[in-house]
């Protein structure tokens, strides 16, 4: 299998930290050979001020599993990396944009076998330009970009105790009404069904729809979403022979007897679905994208500006994230 390809996300938030420290670990966790896209003088000068035993070495992707025993394999950018740790400049988003697009073009092109993402920052990458709302859907466009055809990516957040993916994701709260449609949930549901099958080996998923007002509507007492939208959504998925049931009321759908009744369950909204993955498994806990072309997953937390260069990042989710990307990407 070829190595996995990583990107270094934010340079000043814990996304470069979090790399070395995955390499250190690459024993303890058994984790498959991958590569770092990134300024091989920033990580370097990362390693010394952390006191990380890390050694750099730039290599093409071809040769990193042959130097990953020994060394982190670092694929080169074209420009480098200003900021310090915990500041966020601006001028490294063309590099953090390089990052993302150079990898997606090496797992198309087979020269990785998926694609990792650390954490990146909104904010600097739309001063310069950005005109994505989020990472998912840059993803979405990158894919289209190369292959011609339009691909529609959906989040899912996974650990072993819990999958759930959120219909609607990087909007206000107050729009969630008006932008979920019957539509938007049958196709997002149909792009989780068919990726628990082919990514995931889950012959017969079931989903288990949340709803989106209080107690699912309570009977349209408390919102009449449910029943007009969710509710035949749900129909509609059933007719097509996939295991959907709901609308179930949010607050009774993910304690550990609910959560045994299904495969993955759809939230209507970012922080429905955020919060009880979070909760149950912050550390370990993967964001996937699903419906793309290619296996992409990422930590699920975020630059973590606070602690950044400081040696108190946590690991555990990234190596997470390479361990399911060696695990789908071998399906």
């Amino acid at each position: 299998m070829n190595p996995l390809a990583l990107t270094m996300g934010e340079p000043a938030g814990i996304g470069p930290e979090l790399a070395l420290l995955a390499w250190m670990r690459r024993t303890a966790f058994d984790l498959p050979p991958f590569f770092v896209l990134a300024d091989p003088d920033h990580l370097a000068h990362l390693a010394k001020n952390l006191d990380y035993a890390v050694p750099i070495v730039v290599t093409e992707p071809e040769r990193a599993a042959e130097m990953f025993p020994l060394a982190l394999p670092v694929a080169p950018l074209d420009m480098a990396v200003v900021a310090e740790p915990g500041t966020p400049n601006a001028a490294d988003a063309p590099a953090v944009i390089e990052s993302i697009r150079r990898g997606v073009s090496l797992v198309q092109t087979g020269r990785a076998s998926a694609l990792v993402t650390n954490p990146i920052s909104k904010a600097p990458l739309m001063r310069a330009g950005f005109p994505h709302p989020g990472h998912t859907e840059f993803l979405g466009a990158l894919a289209q970009e190369h292959a011609g055809e339009k691909f529609r990516p959906v989040m899912m957040l996974w650990a072993p105790e819990l999958a759930v993916v959120p219909v609607t994701v990087h909007i206000p709260l107050h729009e969630v009404p008006a932008r979920l449609t019957r539509d938007l949930i049958v196709e997002t549901a149909r792009i989780t069904a068919h990726d628990l099958k082919t990514r995931f080996g889950i012959p017969h998923p079931r989903l288990a729809l949340a709803g989106l007002n209080p107690h699912a509507g309570e009977d349209g007492a408390l919102g009449t979403e449910d029943a007009k939208i969710i509710a035949p959504a749900i129909a509609d998925l059933r007719a097509e022979g996939i295991m959907a049931s709901g609308p179930y009321p949010a607050d009774t759908l993910f304690h550990p007897a609910a959560r045994k009744t299904y495969d993955a369950a759809l939230a209507m909204y970012h922080d429905q679905a955020l919060i009880p993955i979070k909760t149950i498994a912050f550390d370990r806990a993967v964001n996937v994208t699903l419906g793309l072309p290619f296996v992409r997953t990422s930590p699920d937390h975020g630059t973590a500006f606070d602690i950044a260069g400081k040696g108190e990042a946590d690991a555990s989710s990234l190596i997470a994230a390479i361990k399911l990307a060696e695990r789908l990407s071998a399906a």
